[in-house]
This record gives structure tokens, sequence and C-alpha cells, in this order.
């Protein structure tokens, strides 16, 4: 009987936590992050906001743990490429292309993800810079792994078109989702458009790693 409430006190602590991280994406997704209270959040969630505190130490532990759920590519951790076992001997270019096309369109459903972007541009806050440095530290090692060989003196240019296109892959959804649907005369939020885009991502690799 005592273990059978031990599992059951697990399953409830998990299934709290998970309410207060939903709640967090909601709030943020219709509200904005400025409406992220402790009192709002424990009410969307419709748990106790005392088990904030003792689930996160917090709201920031919380938001913290919230933001970290999100975002794409401080997912992408060492752990997760060893498992994808990616391929070396092509400098990592069916990798990255893999990667740059599951990050638009993981971006373009996630309009939590959207506004974690948003937030990111809009406010300095110190869990959100601990993101950006995550980002860099699994981006580095991707870096190191399969790319820096391959390009040797001209990985800086290949890391700087890199940057165009991941920022630009950001962007392009955030159009799409807040301001309209037409740029540069595509239409980013369409099926036809968004393969384009793709299109455009997967020569562009090929012209980098073809040309550098």
């Amino acid at each position: 009987m005592e273990r059978k409430s031990v599992a059951g006190n697990i399953r409830n602590r998990e299934r709290s936590k998970e309410k207060f991280l939903d709640a967090v994406g909601e709030i943020l997704r219709t509200k904005g992050h400025t409406a992220l209270k402790i009192n709002d959040i424990a009410a969307t969630a419709g748990v106790d906001k005392k088990m904030i505190y003792t689930y996160f130490g917090g709201i920031n532990g919380l938001i913290d743990e919230y933001i970290r759920s999100q975002d794409y590519w401080s997912k992408m951790t060492t752990e997760e490429v060893e498992k994808i076992k990616p391929r070396l001997d092509d400098g990592g270019k069916i990798f990255m292309e893999e990667m740059l096309l599951s990050q638009y369109d993981y971006v373009y459903k996630n309009k939590e993800a959207q506004k974690l972007l948003l937030w990111r541009l809009s406010e300095s806050r110190k869990s959100l810079k601990k993101l950006t440095d995550t980002q860099e530290e699994n981006g580095e090692y991707i870096f190191n792994l399969m790319i820096d060989s391959y390009f040797e003196d001209r990985c800086e240019d290949f890391r700087a078109i890199m940057a165009i296109m991941v920022s630009g892959l950001y962007y392009l959804n955030m159009f799409a989702e807040i301001n309209g649907n037409i740029f540069c005369g595509v239409d980013v939020d369409s099926l036809k458009g968004r393969d384009k885009i793709k299109g455009a991502v997967s020569f562009l690799l090929k012209q980098s790693y073809d040309n550098l």
C-alpha cells in the first residue's frame, strides 16, 4: 500500500507541474509575458499557488523550466545529437538541413515558441540570457563535431551564413503570425510558399557546401 501511495504522489506531482507549465504557455500565448503573475498562473492551472514554490522554488523557477522546454535549439543537446547519430563525412550537410527545416516547422506550429522569441527580444532576463548561452553551447558542439573541420579556414563564413538562416527562419514564422503572410512576394503562411522557403534553405546550404 505504501509503494502505491508513493507512486500516486509522484504522479500527482508530475500532473500538477505539467498544469503549471501549460498555464504559463497559455498565458504567454494569449496575453503575453507581462501577464505572467503567480496568482494568474495558479488560477489558470487550477492548482494552489503554494505548489509553485514547492515544485519550482517560485515563479522564476517555473518560468525558467517552461522556457527550457520550448526552445528548439536548446533541446539539441549533446545527448540528443548522439541519439541521432549524424553522418560526419559530409561535413554535417544532411544534419544541418534536417535541423533547419525542423526548426522552421516547429516554430510555425508552436505559437508559444513564437511568443518566447518575441519575449527574448523585448526583455533582459537572466533565464532568457541563459537560454541564449545554452543555444550557443549546443551550437558550438555541433560546429566542432562535424562542420569546422570540413570548412577549415572558411568555417566562420559558414557560421555567418547559418546565423542568417536560423534568424531568418525565426523571423518569417513570426511575420506570418503577426504582421501578414506576404514577404518578398512569397506567401509564407501557405503550404506552397513554405515549400519555396524550404527549397531555398536547401539551395543555400548546397551552395555553401559546394562553394566555400
